[in-house]
């Protein structure tokens, strides 16, 4: 079986027992690491799982043509990607990753109107359907764990300190949120620096919940929310955030998109750029994916992104790598979901959580044993803007979290997000 022999090339660490649509055992093992073992319930898997397994992989778990015996799908997932790098030397496989770069442009294609459309895809799902594994406050990107063992609820609220501290809010500025999600970080913002917040999201069921949460929190005043793309948006704002809404631009909207920053933002600006990325040099979306999840999405190299920078003539001031942050936030997630799997279930069927399953899994194994890395990446268009010290991060930081603290032993806790419905 052509399947046997490229897993025998492939697989260096962790053991994978396979038993394919005939019944029979392969066994594939390198250094120590995780174990699984797989059914295949489909001949067809034999050919397809060889041709292109970044599409087959997740369609047969979604499926039930692909079974896991032994261990668990994290297992299994994190043994294909930790053995991803031997995969790339197998001759077939290089073929099918230059052919997939050709095209990577086409992939990314997101003009305005089919940006909407790529949005509305994931985005747009019952909002209760997030509150099965997001925080109360339902940030759906990566938390910022500053100790070990912190839960989800601490780590994005110290996400959110942690922005904001990198933006050096004063009273009174005008601040835009580009990808503002469920409002969550601008109502944030709108508290700390008391000023005058726009959100803008390309998702109808985010923009409805955003606008609610504004107005439940007497807040509507100095928190507004557009249905609108960041090249529709017009004025001139002090401070600009964007949290996890980069991976929707693509790489051909790179230099239109910092152009666009650099209009936006006052001549002693600051701007906060939050996005997955990648260490290991440019790529491309997998066909899964790109498919099921995150149609036109792409998480950039560094070295993909600042050269549009340059070309838009901001200052880089500075760039943070959050490594292991991702895969602890997307396996809380995880947990999470698998605790109220029979709710979503109900909310749609068992196909649908099969195919977020694999998400959240696939999505963990790559930041904790691929190359994926999520960025903060500060920027101004004076090199002044910033003082010339971080110092100021940590001590605006540390502040503001005895004041939080104080707060919140003074108030009720808040109540968690609820869409009706």
């Amino acid at each position: 079986m052509i399947l046997s022999r490229f897993l025998n090339h492939m697989i260096r660490v962790g053991r994978l027992t396979l038993v394919d649509a005939n019944g029979k055992l392969h066994e594939f093992s390198g250094a120590p690491g995780p174990e699984a073992t797989v059914r295949l319930h489909d001949r067809s898997l034999h050919r397809k799982l060889f041709l292109n397994p970044n599409l087959y992989l997740g369609e047969a778990y979604m499926d039930g043509t692909l079974t896991i015996e032994q261990g668990t799908l994290r297992d299994f997932l994190g043994i294909a990607v930790r053995n991803l790098e031997f995969a790339q030397s197998f001759p077939a496989y290089s073929v099918y990753e230059t052919l997939s770069r050709m095209f990577r442009l086409t992939q990314q294609y997101n003009p305005v109107s089919r940006a909407k459309a790529h949005v509305a895809h994931h985005y747009d799902l019952a909002a209760r359907f997030y509150d099965l594994f997001l925080d109360r406050d339902r940030q759906y990107s990566c938390a910022y764990f500053r100790h070990a063992g912190d839960g989800l609820e601490q780590a994005q609220q110290d996400k959110r300190r942690h922005i904001a501290a990198k933006l050096l809010l004063q009273p009174g500025q005008r601040i835009l949120d580009i990808g503002s999600g469920w409002g969550g970080l601008s109502l944030y913002l709108a508290g700390v620096a008391e000023g005058q917040v726009t959100g803008l999201t390309l998702s109808r069921e985010q923009l409805q919940t955003a606008r609610q949460r504004a107005l439940e929190a007497g807040l509507e005043a100095r928190v507004r929310f557009h249905l609108r793309d960041y090249r529709e948006e017009k004025g001139r704002y002090e401070r600009i955030v964007s949290v996890g809404m980069f991976e929707h631009v693509g790489v051909a909207y790179y230099r239109e998109f910092f152009r666009r920053i650099g209009a936006l933002l006052t001549d002693d600006g600051v701007c906060l750029l939050h996005s997955i990325g990648r260490m290991a040099g440019p790529s491309t979306t997998g066909d899964w994916t790109r498919k099921y999840i995150f149609p036109g999405g792409y998480a950039p190299a560094l070295s993909e992104v600042l050269p549009a920078v340059e070309k838009a003539g901001l200052w880089v001031t500075d760039i943070e790598m959050l490594r292991r942050h991702y895969a602890d936030t997307l396996h809380a997630w995880q947990q999470r979901f698998q605790a109220n799997r029979a709710r979503a279930v109900a909310l749609y069927d068992e196909r649908f959580c099969r195919m977020w399953e694999f998400y959240l899994a696939l999505g963990e194994a790559a930041f904790r044993h691929g190359d994926h890395i999520v960025f903060q990446m500060q920027l101004a268009k004076d090199r002044d803007a910033v003082p010339v010290t971080r110092d100021y991060m940590a001590e605006w930081e540390q502040a503001r979290r005895q004041t939080e603290t104080r707060a919140h032993l003074a108030t009720p806790a808040r109540p968690a997000i609820r869409a009706k419905g």
